[in-house]
């Protein structure tokens, strides 16, 4: 609960004192002794907490899942195993995870507002894609996806100079050497969130070309992620994207 809910229920004699301060101490963060809950995150920011899943221990996982879900009625997790899925899903069956971006959510309901648009080089960056992707929706952002249009065949991305121009904020995602991010960057007025995958050959150096690349860009309205990021670069489009749409997420 929010702390204005707590106050509204004491005001009202709907709980106690005592409980009123468990409520308002569970709001700054739950201690499970190996993790610390963020509830309050959502009231400070505007999102919820999100769960790295990779390389946390079974039990672990379960009971953070659950912690969050009990205080939001959704969470949203990143780089989860197929194995993590059926873990959780014991305890929460309404959980749902997509082996391509391996999100694993539980989401409620919502209106998707504004306009992100996501581009990537090739195939292979859907998945960083989809991370993006997926994760910019959880928070309340409509998506639209322009996937294969990579720099080696340039008319690609050049026909979609309409879909381009609609977007509050622009991901091109890509590995190789990265040209995508610059191409965009220079064809419009929105800001241009680049990632580098590391999808390449031996000199990619699995994605530091890119990342390289796209620090480097020549064309100023380009910012830079670290490599693979989808999850970090979706957060900040959608942070964008609600500032623009005069939305606070809350």
């Amino acid at each position: 609960m929010e702390i204005k809910e707590i106050l509204e229920k004491l005001k009202n004699q709907e709980i106690s004192i005592e409980d009123a301060e468990k409520e308002i101490n569970k709001n700054q963060y739950e201690d499970l002794g190996y993790a610390k809950i963020d509830h309050n995150r959502k009231e400070r920011v505007g999102v919820s907490e999100v769960v790295f899943c990779q390389g946390k221990p079974d039990e672990y996982l379960a009971k953070i899942y659950m912690s969050i879900y009990k205080e939001n009625g959704e969470v949203l997790g990143t780089r989860a195993s197929k194995n993590q899925y059926e873990l959780v899903k014991k305890d929460l069956p309404q959980v749902t995870y997509d082996s391509i971006s391996r999100i694993l959510k539980i989401e409620k309901p919502k209106e998707k507002v504004g306009n992100i648009v996501i581009c990537t080089g090739g195939t292979s960056d859907i998945p960083v894609a989809e991370e993006a992707a997926q994760t910019a929706e959880f928070f309340g952002s409509k998506v639209e996806r322009i996937y294969d249009v990579g720099v080696a065949g340039i008319d690609r991305i050049l026909s979609q100079r309409k879909s381009l121009d609609r977007a509050n904020c622009i991901i091109a995602i890509a590995g190789m050497e990265g040209a995508l991010a610059s191409v965009v960057s220079g064809m419009v007025k929105s800001p241009v969130i680049a990632v580098p995958t590391s999808c390449g050959y031996g000199a990619s150096f699995n994605g530091l070309a890119a990342l390289l690349s796209m620090l480097n860009s020549c064309s100023n309205g380009v910012s830079t992620v670290n490599i693979d990021n989808g999850y970090g670069a979706g957060y900040i489009a959608n942070m964008i994207n609600q500032k623009i749409e005069g939305k606070n997420n809350k």
